[in-house]
């Protein structure tokens, strides 16, 4: 399920306030920052940082590689 375009644009992390990276097609939000997957759940977003998920260093670095290979661009820049 895809999210809103108006709703990617106002969608911050958290806990950092900054962008995050939508993976559209695996239902979660990336901060590469603070290394934090948040869910979407039956098309809605869980914002929040309790419920996020820590990634590792093999993960991200896979996702940093997905996001310039698929060219996924931030909520907001």
């Amino acid at each position: 399920m895809t999210l809103d375009a108006k709703l990617l644009e106002i969608l911050a992390c958290p806990e950092d306030k900054g962008p995050l990276f939508y993976f559209s097609n695996d239902g979660f939000l990336y901060n590469p920052r603070l290394h934090r997957k948040y869910i979407v759940r039956d098309g809605i977003p869980v914002m929040l940082s309790e419920e996020s998920v820590a990634v590792d260093a093999a993960e991200h670095t896979e996702l940093e590689r997905r996001i310039v290979a698929e060219n996924i661009r931030p909520t907001f820049a």
